[in-house]
């Protein structure tokens, strides 16, 4: 299967999962009444409607290049994420809401080990996802796909907490614990919101590659432009699962256009290996376009 058919699938799945999850944690709230557990339940609401978002940008992300967009529908996965980052901001903002308006009103839980039961079944089911789709995401460098896993990881987190802090509730009788509780999920919920909007807002602002990337290709490009004379000004970008990468190539201004060309199909082969689904472009210049800065080759 490829990159991009497996990607979809999992993404399509994650639609079902979160819907399963959400099922089983509305069904842990509905037994017990607790405040604690509706947050964690709301919290997965986000958690279908930021999967069938990244679902939907895998597929756009993945659409090839066309007249409108001739540099292709990368970016697409970035949207997706700051759109799922600003629906779990809105989640954390019900869940204040609700536990301050309970922690005014306390009451007790109905049937609180049950509820904990199948709460920790639906942490566990979607603990198992999370690690599918974080791992699944850095091989594929898909934005989407691990906002999704990073955000499910924070919700086991906090269902860990509900369940620890519902036993706390059972052992003391402090029934305005349950309140707090959901005030820590909300707050936990408010933190990873703005973590995705962040990371998700720098790409679309074009950010480089991270320095062990950077350092590899400089290392690739000495390694592989054996001819040449110097390569300066290498820049980079990434757009959702493609890196763009641009420099300049000084080669000895008496050798040949097919010389030259030959010498950047062999840079081209090495980076592509090194940096899988890169996309690159190289100026060929003279040696009189040396620069001071530039990086000596051979």
């Amino acid at each position: 299967m490829s990159s991009k058919n497996r990607i979809t699938n999992l993404a399509g799945w994650s639609i079902a999962v979160a819907g399963l999850v959400l099922i089983l944690k509305t069904l842990a709230w509905w037994i017990t009444g607790s405040v604690a557990l509706f947050s964690d339940a709301l919290e997965s609401v986000i958690n279908v409607v930021t999967a069938s978002l990244a679902w939907l940008a895998i597929r756009i992300s993945h659409v090839p290049a066309d007249k409108r967009h001739p540099f292709g529908h990368y970016k697409a996965e970035y949207f997706s994420a700051v759109v799922a980052g600003v629906l779990i901001v809105v989640a954390a903002l019900l869940i204040f809401t609700e536990a301050v308006s309970a922690l005014a009103n306390p009451h007790a839980l109905n049937e609180p080990a049950s509820g904990m039961a199948v709460n920790g079944l639906a942490a566990v089911i979607n603990g198992l996802w999370a690690w599918r789709l974080i791992r699944e995401g850095r091989r594929s460098r898909s934005p989407a796909l691990s906002a999704d896993g990073r955000h499910i990881m924070v919700d086991v987190v906090t269902s860990a907490g509900v369940i620890v802090g519902l036993g706390l509730v059972l052992a003391t009788g402090w029934l305005f614990l349950d309140s707090l509780i959901a005030i820590g999920i909300g707050i936990n919920v408010l933190l990873e919101g703005w973590k995705v909007i962040r990371s998700s807002v720098d790409g679309l602002m074009d950010s480089a590659l991270d320095e062990t990337e950077t350092e590899r290709i400089r290392q690739t490009i000495l390694a592989s432009a054996t001819g040449a004379l110097e390569v300066h000004d290498i820049k980079t970008r990434s757009a959702g699962h493609v890196s763009f990468i641009e420099f300049h190539l000084v080669v000895d201004g008496r050798m040949s256009v097919a010389d030259s060309h030959a010498i950047c199909n062999r840079v081209e082969a090495a980076l592509a290996e090194a940096i899988p689904g890169s996309n690159i472009t190289i100026h060929v210049e003279p040696d009189e376009e040396s620069k001071r800065d530039g990086l000596t080759i051979g």
